[in-house]
């Protein structure tokens, strides 16, 4: 389709894709196969580097339904982001979502349609779990323990939310996306499901499909997206303050790891203290900087401003807060454990706070800036 007006659409097929170059010919083909007789259009929310744009409007150029794509030159929040931003750029309020690596069968778009036509529900995940459902496609035994462990985790943590759904992981579905507010949805990465169904209280109803094998390329599951999942799950349960009690708990655990090393090649006691100390405030800031606070960088004050006032805030509390628990302890008799358990729960909740409400506190001047010199995506009719 050529750039300009282009005609309502009754679903949109929302693709975020990665370095997917070799699957977009069978992709486009098995798609409009299946919606053939339907208005229909395919979403492209492409964040590639292989020359998978290029691809894509090539495929577009003869395709038998509508082909679009929004190229993002500077993606953020992964492929869930890239969802989100195909969600607000959809021609139709029905869109379903699949990735871009044939994984999921196009053939399955209409029975995800037509439920949601229904009007009972307002989501309609496919999954590999239920009956009729199958999840050969992962790669081997390995996959299969981790994609079954991670569901039992979601569902234990979100009982009420995800008790309909027994593929909470699936990034397969179809929604209307009246019913979501996608202000509310702080995509990280790839569970994009996982996000909608949590924060949004949906009708659910799923129907099964079969995982297939990748038709191209390379997975893209990672060590790192395992931890990007973990920090999903965490925030969506409980918030940034998990996250940066997480990073706390594993500083507090490399403090004193520092120190045995330090003292066990002579070093001074004191001396091994004060460098352990020194070396996880600055290993603690840099963990949250990339963990927690990452959506709040941007209309924040620049890098070294932030590390400078978190460095200086943290040495200022670690030395009020020794001399208030050997009070506690001397003065007033408490243990030496229960003393230093309370001043450390005080200190968090204090770097907590300090973090959220002055590191990382938007500039307006900042933000206006950044808005004005902002590229916005290439958005091509193609």
């Amino acid at each position: 389709m050529r750039s300009g007006e282009q005609p309502a659409v009754d679903v949109t097929v929302v693709v975020p894709t990665f370095n997917e170059r070799g699957n977009v010919a069978e992709l486009v083909r098995r798609a409009a196969a299946a919606l053939a007789g339907r208005r229909a259009e395919i979403l492209f929310v492409d964040d590639s580097n292989d020359g998978t744009d290029d691809e894509i409007a090539r495929v577009a150029s003869d395709a038998p339904i509508p082909v679009r794509m929004i190229h993002r030159d500077r993606p953020t929040a992964g492929l869930g982001g890239a969802v989100v931003e195909g969600f607000r750029a959809a021609r139709s309020d029905v869109c379903v979502v699949m990735d871009g690596d044939l994984q999921h069968p196009p053939e399955k778009i209409p029975e995800i349609v037509d439920r949601l036509a229904e009007g009972d529900v307002d989501i309609v995940p496919g999954s590999r779990y239920v009956g009729g459902g199958s999840a050969t496609g992962l790669a081997d035994a390995s996959r299969h323990l981790v994609s079954r462990a991670s569901t039992l985790v979601t569902h234990a943590m979100f009982p009420v939310r995800l008790r309909q759904v027994t593929d909470p992981m699936t990034g397969f579905f179809g929604v209307d996306r009246t019913r979501i507010d996608l202000a509310t949805l702080k995509p990280r990465g790839f569970k994009i499901l996982l996000e909608i169904l949590v924060r949004s209280p949906l009708r659910v109803a799923e129907v099964p499909f079969e995982f297939a094998d990748r038709f191209a390329g390379a997975s893209k599951a990672s060590f790192r997206q395992g931890l990007h999942f973990i920090q999903q799950l965490a925030l969506l349960r409980f918030g940034k303050m998990s996250g940066f009690a997480l990073i706390g708990a594993l500083g507090a655990v490399a403090n004193v790891a520092i120190v045995w090393l330090l003292t066990e090649a002579h070093v001074e006691y004191i001396v091994a203290a004060v460098i352990a100390a020194e070396v996880t405030i600055v290993a603690n800031f840099l963990a949250a900087e990339h963990w927690v606070f990452r959506d709040m960088r941007e209309n924040a004050r620049g890098f070294w401003r932030r590390f400078v006032s978190s460095f200086v805030f943290n040495n200022v509390e670690s030395a009020i807060r020794i001399p208030i628990m050997v009070l506690l302890v001397e003065r007033l008799g408490m243990s030496s454990a229960v003393a230093t358990a309370i001043t450390l729960a005080v200190a968090f909740l204090v770097r907590f706070t300090f973090h959220s409400l002055v590191v990382y506190a938007p500039r307006k001047e900042r933000a206006r800036s950044a808005a004005e010199q902002d590229q916005p995506a290439r958005d091509r009719a193609v």
